[in-house]
């Protein structure tokens, strides 16, 4: 068995480092697009006109001439067709064929909920050492380039308030989606919010608060619809892309302290079979984690990305290699 060159440890470095760039300014864009869609009349649904606003049109399902007598029972239902039911589904279609082929990206590279979960994740690791509060054990404070981070409590202030700010801002965003935007954010800077909507904006943040400090990732992994669907999507597909772990060079393992377990959002356990990994975002930070670890030696990162012939082995257990355990290392992984 030959090993990698001396030079791929310095271009998977500069790959996954590029990976993880784009990564981010995917979910900040993305997250720019969630607050500023309903202002600028992207997207948005007006109860008080009872209609989706797309690009600043009006949609709906044009059923006003039925209702005025000027159009026959066929023409409501083609408009029903045309600017309904055939939009749905197209969407629908486009969203569950992106989870078949390549898993929850949504959630790791555009999702909203999860910039903010793994924002405040990093917080709380450098209030507590560990990215829950349902964590077991602290994780090693030796990080994957080999620096140390010792927890610090004067994170803690800044963890809740980035919890309070991301739930206010998630709850405003929200009612702006409903209602018109100006017309909120004008009551809220002149402090003269309606009831309904001081009751809206109370609940809601008081959820997203409770939710953003207690639960984030757990409510990604059991509560998440949008996250389940592309799961199982992903799931049906055995050739899918996946996370696949090089056990050719496994016993590179036995320098590491779980990096690739410690860096992942959904406190998954990337070196395992994809059944295992059934919430898993596509995230990549498993394999950045790893590409660090490994710095100036010889091996190569141990995980990567693969689909077809190499993801379908994925579905089946992994064979024993020598000088690691296939006992999964549960150290610093959630209960949940």
């Amino acid at each position: 068995m030959t090993a990698p060159d001396d030079t791929q440890p310095d271009s998977a470095h500069m790959q996954t480092t590029a990976i993880q760039r784009w990564r981010s300014l995917t979910q900040i864009g993305f997250f720019a697009l969630f607050i500023l869609a309903p202002p600028l009349n992207i997207f948005r649904y007006d109860l008080e006109l009872g209609n989706f606003i797309i690009f600043g049109h009006d949609w709906t399902l044009k059923l006003d001439a039925l209702q005025h007598g000027q159009a026959g029972a066929v023409d409501a239902a083609i408009n029903m067709l045309v600017y309904g039911l055939i939009p749905v589904l197209l969407i629908v279609a486009g969203f569950i064929f992106i989870a078949w082929r390549w898993g929850r990206i949504y959630c790791g590279w555009f999702c909203p909920h999860f910039s903010v979960v793994e924002i405040i994740n990093s917080l709380m690791r450098r209030a507590i050492g560990k990215p829950s509060i349902w964590d077991k054990e602290l994780l090693p404070e030796q990080q994957p380039d080999g620096r140390m981070q010792k927890p610090d409590r004067l994170f803690l202030l800044p963890t809740l308030l980035a919890v309070v700010v991301f739930a206010l801002v998630w709850s405003v965003s929200l009612l702006t989606y409903l209602l018109p935007p100006f017309e909120i954010y004008s009551n809220i800077l002149q402090g003269e919010l309606t009831r309904n909507q001081s009751i809206f904006l109370l609940a809601a943040s008081t959820a997203f608060c409770v939710e953003f400090l207690l639960a984030r990732h757990l409510f990604c992994r059991f509560g998440c619809a949008v996250g389940l669907f592309q799961s199982l999507a992903w799931m049906a597909n055995r050739r899918a892309m996946v996370i696949s772990f090089d056990r050719q060079y496994a016993q590179a393992c036995r320098r590491c302290n779980n990096a690739c377990d410690n860096a992942c959002p959904m406190r998954l356990q990337p070196r395992t079979i994809k059944r295992k990994m059934f919430t898993c975002t596509e995230c990549g930070e498993c394999i950045s984690a790893c590409t660090r670890v490994q710095g100036d030696d010889s091996a190569q990162s141990l995980l990567k990305w693969v689909n077809g012939d190499e993801a379908e082995k994925l579905s089946e257990p992994p064979m024993a290699f020598p000088g690691v355990s296939t006992k999964q290392n549960t150290a610093g992984n959630s209960t949940g």
